[in-house]
């Protein structure tokens, strides 16, 4: 049976028109002839949606009951009895009530798909699993809907329905979306214009990335090779050259003149892996891009412009970026280079040739050593020394049984070892000295410097020539042998490095101990000044302006020069080695290092700050809500009392005894309930200061369970079960008392009217559990920690109950008290938290000062902590 087909109904926020274009389109389906029945759609009381539901056939739902409530939803097996040939389906990110067959709503649809049966859906773009955080924070509403962007992705067919912000803003205002006591909350809030805007972009943004998949799959399939200038893509080619910086920002402003234009950048290495490029360029360069928003690839290829031109074409580019070629105009005459080859053969695609300050002065490395060492090369001319005498000696014992070809092949035999044992130089020499010998020795007339025959000065000359060449293939596979083997030392080197520096806690020390373990080092030095524009004029040139940012071994390089090896980072960072001075070919690898290096300081750097700004953070977001908490909840107690006492004062009203002790008790309440507002305060600032004391003893579990109810007058609210085999518990008497004050207080906020909050305990090994359950709201597992910051009520609203320290404090008297506090979730819905204590068979801790409680992250929920 073929799978059914998706299509869906994208839009950027609530109320642009899907589920009515969803409903649009299964009628004109329906009157097609197509068999069309609804699955499941919302209508949220919008009049225009629901008449079109009339003339459809309206599947029944599943009813589910839930928490004392009943709730609808899609009923699978009815769509798979009725086998509609479309199904429209609503909401396809929604979340089902638990207890249905499915988690979500598109695994409900995916059953139906599987069944053959075509389904129309919608979802809105903030509802896409891969933008859900950037959603939450343009609009700072998070979203707890979601679904995953290859599901939407999968569709046959994803249309997108449009509407600019002020339209749908205007709909709403004209009460097309929301009831009219709603309107106001929803434009002033999350249907702001920038909002609405900002969504708007990135639901565009994403259908333009799938329709790119699209065409991608359909060029794919169709084996279109040529280029579709359906959206801009601007590639950059990088060399490893100095040149690249210049060529990736001019890259980047031609990407920018289009707006929405991908910017590429693509390096070619040789097929054997013997690249030439500089890793430090490279590195830089890769930043570079980065930071202007591109990608960086490498591709490996023989023909640098074939390869060059068949990335641009597997991309899809539209522009292509070149640097001018560094190669000198003798080198031009004889070879047209990559750039012209590459323009030549581009076709449609536009290619720009960049001029820089490096064009005709190529830098040429320095020359590689040969391609054997000095001790087979000197063994080749000792070869060659004896060789070539012997050979004349032995040749005419038999000269009247060989003719002059054969004596030139033996010869070209002995031109051949040689240069396998000692290299090009020694086979060149053997070479001119083998003619020399064959035309004295064994060319007619004998004895003398001339060739009567021309056919033998042909042969004599052809045996040059291939002596020649062949000492130059030999030697040259040595070089490449030797070339394969040093990279794949270096990669071993570079991989080692790589894994040192992710497994080590200090990546730069990692790495500066793999340098100097590699290369055999006394001492590596990472060193750093200031900018120049920083720079004192006494300091430009003093090598004391250098200072150590980290290093390994001793004694530590005060400056580059005071090393015999240093490898420049940029204009103020250095890398400087002390110990056996290191060939050339070396310098690749110190380089590759020493990128390395700055990368570890600036991330290390980048942590740092972001740590610093975090703190700032913190701190900012505790002073904010500290002014807000002063502002509002501390000043209204305090307003109470101020009142009832200038009302008590007043010469112009006479009070009755009752008015006096109402106005008294008003006042009383209002400073007790101030006081216990400002001893949170206090006592938070200790906590995080370090400076609370603390004296524990043996204390009954029961007798604190009481005593808090006293504080609280809820004695009547509260259903306490503390059997009297529970021992004891090491607690500091006062901290225990306001510790349970505050969970059962908070308990009792969230406890539904008219049951009662429970309160047991129980022995666990060596510690107590003090069990406080209300049969609440509850939160999920995953805000668990987040109600214990501080200054929040997670989505409580009720700003008269305190400033949100009760939680918060909680847990950290808890915890200087050796103990733990947790919470759970209570079985048939509400929280229970979890108040752990050492038991009196427990070691127990001395009195001390405590330090600050482990931060958490914020975030706003439905639960919280009122003081």
């Amino acid at each position: 049976m073929p799978r059914g087909r998706l299509r869906v109904y994208l839009g950027a926020a609530p109320g642009v028109g899907k589920t009515y274009a969803m409903l649009c389109e299964g009628h004109r389906r329906q009157e097609r002839g197509t068999d069309v029945a609804v699955g499941f759609v919302e209508t949220y009381g919008r009049p225009r949606t629901t008449e079109l539901l009339d003339g459809m056939e309206v599947l029944p739902r599943q009813a589910l009951g839930y928490r004392g409530t009943t709730f609808t939803e899609l009923d699978v097996d009815a769509v798979l009895v009725r086998r509609p040939q479309v199904a429209l389906i609503d909401e396809l990110a929604h979340t089902n009530v638990p207890g249905s067959r499915n988690t979500k709503r598109w695994q409900d649809i995916e059953e139906v798909l599987d069944a053959g049966i075509d389904v129309i859906s919608t979802v809105n773009i903030q509802h896409l699993e891969s933008l859900n955080d950037v959603v939450e924070h343009i609009t700072g509403i998070p979203q707890r809907e979601t679904v995953p962007d290859e599901v939407v992705r999968r569709a046959e067919q994803v249309e997108l329905v449009d509407m600019t912000a002020e339209a749908l803003r205007r709909r709403m205002a004209h009460g097309n979306v929301y009831p009219p006591e709603k309107i106001d909350a929803a434009l002033s809030n999350y249907f702001r214009v920038g909002n609405l805007t900002a969504l708007r972009e990135l639901a565009l943004l994403w259908l333009a990335d799938k329709v790119d998949e699209q065409l991608d799959r359909y060029r794919a399939e169709h084996d279109i090779t040529g280029t579709w200038e359906a959206r801009e893509r601007v590639v950059v080619a990088l060399t490893g050259g100095p040149e690249g910086d210049t060529l990736i920002r001019r890259a980047a402003r031609i990407a920018e003149r289009a707006r929405g234009a991908d910017l590429l950048a693509v390096h070619i290495v040789r097929g054997d892996g013997l690249s030439d490029a500089s890793p430090a360029h490279l590195a830089r360069q890769r930043a570079l891009l980065e930071d202007l928003g591109g990608t960086y690839h490498q591709v490996v290829g023989e023909d640098v412009p074939n390869a060059l031109l068949d990335f641009a074409r597997g991309v899809n580019a539209t522009q292509l970026v070149l640097g001018a070629s560094r190669r000198g105009r003798l080198a031009q005459m004889f070879s047209r280079g990559v750039g012209v080859t590459t323009t030549a053969r581009s076709g449609p695609i536009d290619v720009h040739m960049v001029t820089h300050e490096h064009v005709g002065h190529r830098q040429w490395l320095p020359t590689l050593a040969p391609g054997v060492g000095w001790p087979r090369r000197i063994g080749g001319f000792a070869l060659a020394a004896l060789g070539i005498p012997l050979l004349t000696t032995l040749l005419p014992a038999v000269q009247g049984n060989l003719s002059l070809p054969s004596e030139i092949l033996l010869f070209l035999v002995l031109v051949v070892g040689i240069a396998l044992l000692g290299g090009f130089w020694p086979a060149i020499a053997a070479a001119l000295a083998g003619f020399l010998v064959l035309n004295y020795y064994f060319t007619p007339p004998l004895y003398v410097w001339t060739i009567a025959d021309p056919d033998n000065l042909l042969a004599l000359i052809v045996f040059v020539v291939v002596a020649i060449a062949v000492s130059a293939v030999v030697d040259l596979a040595a070089r490449r042998a030797r070339e394969a083997a040093r990279a794949r030392a270096e990669a071993a080197v570079l991989s080692n490095l790589a894994g040192s520096v992710l497994r080590g806690e200090h990546p730069l020390m990692a790495l500066l101990t793999r340098l100097r373990e590699t290369f055999g080092q006394d001492a590596v030095t990472l060193l750093e000044r200031q900018p120049e524009s920083g720079r004192t004029p006494e300091e430009q040139h003093d090598p004391r302006a250098w200072h150590v940012v980290d290093g390994i071994g001793s004694p530590p390089c005060s400056s580059p020069d005071a090393g015999d090896t240093h490898i420049a980072v940029g204009d103020d960072l250095a890398l400087a080695l002390r110990g056996p001075t290191l060939p050339a070919a070396d310098r690749r690898v110190l380089e590759a290092f020493a990128t390395q290096a700055a990368v570890a300081l600036r991330q290390h750097r980048l942590a740092q700050q972001a740590e610093q700004t975090r703190q700032l953070a913190d701190a900012n977001r505790m002073r904010t809500a500290l002014l807000a908490a002063v502002s509002h909840d501390l000043r209204t107690p305090l307003a109470s009392a101020t009142a009832a006492v200038e009302s008590l004062r007043s010469d112009d009203v006479t009070w009755s005894a009752e008015d006096e002790a109402e106005l008294l008790d008003t006042a009383y309440q209002s400073l007790t309930r101030l006081d216990r507002l400002v001893a949170n305060l206090l006592d938070m600032s200790r906590l995080q200061a370090g400076t609370l004391g603390i004296a524990t003893q043996q204390l009954a579990v029961a007798d604190a369970v009481h005593q808090a109810l006293d504080e609280l007058d809820a004695a009547g609210h509260v259903q306490v079960q503390v059997p009297e085999s529970v021992p004891d518990v090491l607690a500091d008497p006062g901290l225990l008392e306001r510790v349970l004050a505050n969970l059962i207080s908070n308990a009792l906020h969230y406890n539904p009217p008219g049951q009662a909050v429970l309160v047991t305990a129980s022995a666990l090994a060596d510690h107590v559990e003090v069990r406080i359950i209300d049969r609440g709201t509850g939160i999920q597992p995953d805000d668990y920690d987040k109600v214990f910051l501080p200054f929040q009520r997670l989505g409580d609203h009720d700003n008269h109950t305190g400033v949100g320290l009760g939680l918060a404090l909680s847990r950290g008297l808890t915890e200087a008290m050796n103990g733990t506090l947790t919470p759970e979730e209570t079985p048939g819905g509400g929280l229970t938290l979890v108040l752990t204590l050492p038991a009196t068979n427990a070691p127990a801790i001395p009195e001390q000062t405590t330090g600050e409680p482990e931060p958490v992250e914020h975030a706003t929920r439905r639960h919280g902590s009122p003081p």
